[in-house]
């Protein structure tokens, strides 16, 4: 893992500790930590009403949103001053082929990095997210993610 990602990822999980809700990496970050070979330019972070107010209260002011014909959020801040821009989002949306959408991930997989975790989807409903975010990036992230989910199903399993 680059190093940058790694830096931002540890300042990522520390600023969490204090969570009182589930929160999850989701996007390019979440593929790289499943093991994909993608490029990374910002770290996607969802997380809970409550907790994204308390952490943008912490941090102080932050960017506003980029407006979108795709995404939106209710809550949005962009944790700027580390290696890599954060997108700090409570009630994200996006736009597909039945409308608005809300990403609120159902599954939960927690990476170890260094002496914490750091929590993403599972691959399968990664895939998911990548077909409904349909960008071309997307498109070829969701198939990367597929490989290495096909791949995970055919590995040994111990017991």
């Amino acid at each position: 893992m680059e190093a940058r990602l790694r830096e931002t990822l540890l300042a990522v999980a520390g600023a969490m500790a204090s969570a009182r809700d589930s929160w999850w990496i989701i996007a390019s970050t979440a593929a790289v930590l499943h093991g994909a070979d993608t490029n990374v330019s910002d770290v996607d972070l969802l997380v809970s009403p409550r907790d994204g107010e308390a952490l943008l209260a912490r941090l102080g002011p932050t960017g506003g949103p980029t407006p979108s014909d795709r995404f939106r959020s209710d809550l949005f801040g962009r944790w700027d001053g580390l290696p890599l821009p954060v997108d700090i989002m409570a009630g994200f949306h996006a736009l597909g082929s039945a409308g608005w959408q809300p990403i609120w991930p159902a599954t939960r997989v927690a990476i170890p990095l260094g002496d914490t975790r750091l929590f993403v989807p599972e691959i399968p409903e990664l895939v998911a997210h990548c077909r409904l975010f349909g960008r071309p990036k997307d498109i070829v992230r969701a198939a990367i993610l597929q490989r290495l989910g096909n791949e995970a199903d055919m590995r040994p399993r111990t017991a």
